[in-house]
């Protein structure tokens, strides 16, 4: 029986056997995967170390370089460029900033000149009557405006050189119809001071009682209790 057995395994008739590897297939896989990386180095290692035989390398380098430098270049450029146009729109708003002070003061000198010569021809309709010694008014006007209110105008002057310094009061009354009958008022519906040495300037707007239409005002320059200069406008 043995013998048998023993024949069987020796001739070509015995059992197949299958002879398998010991290692599991994650280690085979791992085995591979670092297999393949060290190719891929050395071949990586090969075409640098060909490029430097060649000579491409340095000439990429010397490109990447100029390419470096060109974007430096630019970048000042740009920030010239930039610093410049900053100059340029601070100057720009100086500049308006500049025409809108010439403007205003252009402005400012055309009504200066509007006042000047509206002086100037409230002073020529002066110049016959100012001849003379002591105070005297000249240029009384006065206009009825909207509701019971009256704007008014006078220009006292001393018609003299060197004329000393007047201290005074100036009152307004005005007289017309209250209600359809005579009527004039009993107080001075304008009274201030005045304190000049040439001429003296003075406006402003009073009021009148309800019903009340102006016919006449009359403006009195006074020194203490002496009157000192009186003039009357007629309004029609």
């Amino acid at each position: 029986m043995r013998l048998r057995l023993l024949r069987r395994r020796l001739t070509i008739s015995s059992p197949r056997i299958a002879i398998r590897s010991a290692l599991p297939w994650p280690v085979r896989w791992l085995v591979a995967a670092v297999s393949l990386g060290l190719c891929a180095a050395v071949a990586v290692w090969v075409f640098e170390f060909g490029k430097s035989i060649a000579g491409l390398d340095s000439g990429a380098r010397e490109e990447l370089t100029h390419l470096r430098e060109e974007v430096e270049r630019l970048r000042r450029d740009s920030r010239q460029q930039q610093e410049i146009a900053s100059s340029a729109g601070s100057l720009l708003t100086a500049e308006r900033a500049a025409m809108e002070r010439v403007l205003a003061q252009m402005r400012q000198l055309e009504a200066d000149n509007r006042s000047l010569r509206d002086d100037l021809g409230f002073f020529e309709k002066l110049i016959p009557a100012a001849r003379g010694d002591g105070i005297a008014i000249r240029g009384l006007q006065a206009e009825a405006v909207g509701g019971q209110q009256v704007r008014w105008q006078v220009l006292v002057i001393q018609p003299q050189r060197n004329a000393p310094e007047f201290k005074g009061r100036l009152e307004l009354a005005a007289a017309g119809t209250l209600n359809g009958q005579p009527w004039s008022a009993v107080q001075p519906l304008v009274s201030q001071n005045l304190q000049f040495q040439q001429y003296r300037r003075a406006e402003g707007v009073f009021g009148l009682p309800e019903g009340a239409v102006v016919k006449t005002v009359t403006a009195r320059v006074l020194e203490g209790a002496a009157v000192r200069a009186v003039q009357a406008l007629t309004i029609e």
